[in-house]
C-alpha cells in the first residue's frame, strides 16, 4: 500500500488559490445583483400582472399619516346636519288609491264616504327631450316704400346652434366630472336624446372659455390683492409632451394657468407686479422665492413627509427632534388666540430658541440629503414659522395641493390634454370651478350665467 503525500504548498500558492476563491464568490454575487437590478427595471405591477395596485413597490402605507388623533370617534358628529330625502308640499303629480271593496264581507266601496290615511312620494327624473326654439326675424315695407327687416338676437349666428344649457352642461362635465369626451358625446347621446360629436363638444369649450376669460381675468386680481395666498405647480403631458399647471390660491379664489415652463416666467407672466402684500405660502420650489412678496411660509407637510424619510432610511435623531419641533409648532398654533399674534409670548420664543439650537447641531456627512436639508433650513429659517405670527397664515399649503390635484384626476379618468389651447380652456374653467366651491356656489348655475354671455 503506497502513500502519497500531498505537495505543501508554498504561501503565495495559497494566495492565489484564496483569490481565485474571491473571485468565484465575487462573479457570483455580481451575477445576481444584475439579476436584481434587471428585476427593479422592469418590476411586476398592477399595470403589466395580475399583481393587485395595494402591492405595487414604493406605495406608501396607508397606516403612516402625518395627521394626529383628534380624539373624534368615526363617522358624522353630534350635531351634524343630515341630508334626508324629504317629501314636498305641492307635488307634480297626485295618485290617489281609494279601496274597491270592503275586505271584510265583499260589499262594493265606490260611493263610500273616504278619508286620506296616509301618502308616500316617489322623486324621479322624466325622460329628457332637447327643445328646440327657432327665432325667425321679417321684412316690413313702410308708407314711405322703404324695406325694414328685423334681426336675430345676439349669438343666434348659424342656422342650429347649441344652447347655453347645453354649453353649461359640457364645461361642468369637463372640468368637474372629468368626462372624456367620447363619454360625454355618448351621454348626450343616450340620456338626453341630443348627438353631439366630440368635435362639437371641442367647439362648445372653447366657445364657452371666451366667455368665462374676463370671470379668469377678475380671479387673478382677486387672488393677487389677498392677504394671504398660497402656490403650487404639477406635471401635465400635452400630446405627449410635459408641460405644467399652476395654481395661485387664496381662501376665497383658485386661479389656475398652464405654461410649458416652471420657472420665474410664468409667474412674471400671470403676476407681473407679484403680491406685494402678501404672505406667499408653498413648498420649497426655488421660482417661488424670487416672487415678490412681503414674507414666506414653508409647508410644513412637505418638511414633515421629508423628515419621516431620514427617520426611516437614516434612523436620524436631528430628524425626529425637528419633526416633533414642527409638531409643537402645530400644536401651539391651535391653541392660540388672535391677540397673541401680535405680542411676545413664551411658547413661541422657546420654539425659536429650539430651531435655533437644531440648526447650529452638526449632522454627520454620511447622511447627505440630512446635510442638504440641514442647509435648506438655515438658508430658509426666517419662513418655518410665519404662521405662528399670523392668524390667517396656514402651517401647510393643503389648499394649493387640493386646487391642482383636479389635474392629476383629469387626467387619469381623460388621459392627456391633446392640444396646448385645450389645456388653457381647463384652466380657465377650472379655475371659476374651484372659486364658485370655495364660495359655496352651484357651480353649473354659474356656468349658466356665463353661457349667456357673449364672447368679447
Amino acid at each position: 500500500m503506497f502513500c502519497i503525500k500531498s505537495k505543501k504548498l508554498t504561501p503565495d500558492q495559497k494566495k492565489i488559490l484564496e483569490l481565485e476563491s474571491e473571485i468565484v464568490f465575487l462573479k457570483s454575487l455580481v451575477q445576481q445583483l444584475l439579476q436584481e437590478i434587471e428585476r427593479l427595471k422592469h418590476p411586476k405591477n398592477s399595470r403589466n400582472s395580475s399583481v393587485p395596485p395595494s402591492r405595487d413597490e414604493n406605495r406608501p402605507l396607508k397606516t403612516k399619516s402625518l395627521r394626529t388623533k383628534g380624539g373624534k370617534s368615526p363617522g358624522g358628529q353630534t350635531g351634524h346636519e343630515g341630508n334626508t330625502l324629504k317629501m314636498v308640499e305641492n307635488p307634480d303629480n297626485i295618485i290617489d288609491h281609494k279601496p274597491a271593496f270592503c275586505n271584510h264581507c265583499g260589499k262594493d266601496l265606490s260611493n263610500a264616504k273616504t278619508e286620506l290615511f296616509k301618502c308616500r312620494q316617489i322623486v324621479d327624473i322624466p325622460p329628457i327631450m332637447p327643445q328646440y326654439t327657432e327665432h325667425r326675424v321679417f321684412r316690413s315695407v313702410c308708407t314711405c316704400g322703404h324695406q325694414t327687416e328685423s334681426t336675430f338676437p345676439v349669438g343666434i349666428n348659424a342656422p342650429v346652434s347649441y344652447g347655453p344649457n347645453v354649453e353649461a352642461t359640457i364645461a361642468y362635465m369637463h372640468t368637474r366630472q372629468f368626462i372624456p369626451f367620447e363619454r360625454m358625446s355618448e351621454y348626450f347621446s343616450d340620456v338626453c336624446n341630443l348627438p353631439i360629436s366630440q368635435g362639437a363638444i371641442c367647439d362648445i369649450l372653447e366657445r364657452f372659455a371666451q366667455k368665462a376669460f374676463p370671470a379668469w381675468l377678475l380671479i387673478s386680481k382677486e387672488v393677487e390683492n389677498s392677504k394671504v395666498v398660497g402656490s403650487d405647480e404639477t406635471g401635465a403631458k400635452v400630446n405627449g409632451k410635459k408641460a405644467w399647471f399652476w395654481t395661485w390660491q387664496s381662501r376665497l379664489a383658485t386661479f389656475i394657468a398652464f405654461s410649458g415652463n416652471r420657472g420665474t416666467n410664468t409667474i412674471n407672466t400671470n403676476f407681473e407686479n407679484g403680491f406685494k402684500d402678501t404672505v406667499l405660502v408653498h413648498d420649497c420650489w426655488k421660482s417661488h422665492f424670487e416672487t415678490k412678496v412681503k414674507t414666506h411660509q414653508l409647508c410644513t407637510a412637505h418638511l414633515l413627509r421629508e423628515l419621516n424619510f431620514f427617520e426611516e432610511r437614516d434612523q436620524s435623531h436631528w430628524a425626529s427632534l425637528f419633526k416633533q419641533l414642527l409638531y409643537d409648532a402645530l400644536q401651539l398654533k391651535k391653541n392660540l388666540s388672535p391677540p397673541q399674534y401680535y405680542y411676545p409670548i413664551h411658547q413661541r420664543t422657546e420654539l425659536e430658541h429650539r430651531l435655533k439650537v437644531l440648526l447650529q447641531s452638526q449632522i454627520p456627512e454620511h447622511m447627505k440629503e440630512v446635510c442638504s436639508f440641514h442647509k435648506r433650513m438655515n438658508k430658509y429659517k426666517d419662513y418655518i414659522f410665519t404662521f405662528l405670527y399670523h392668524p390667517e397664515v396656514p402651517p401647510d399649503n393643503n389648499a394649493s395641493e387640493r386646487a391642482i390635484r383636479n389635474i392629476k384626476v383629469k387626467q387619469k379618468v381623460s388621459g392627456q390634454f391633446k392640444t396646448q389651447r385645450g389645456a388653457e380652456i381647463y384652466a380657465i374653467i377650472r379655475s371659476i370651478t374651484d372659486t364658485c366651491i370655495k364660495n359655496n356656489r352651484n357651480i353649473l348655475s354659474a356656468f349658466h350665467t356665463i353661457a349667456k354671455l357673449v364672447p368679447e
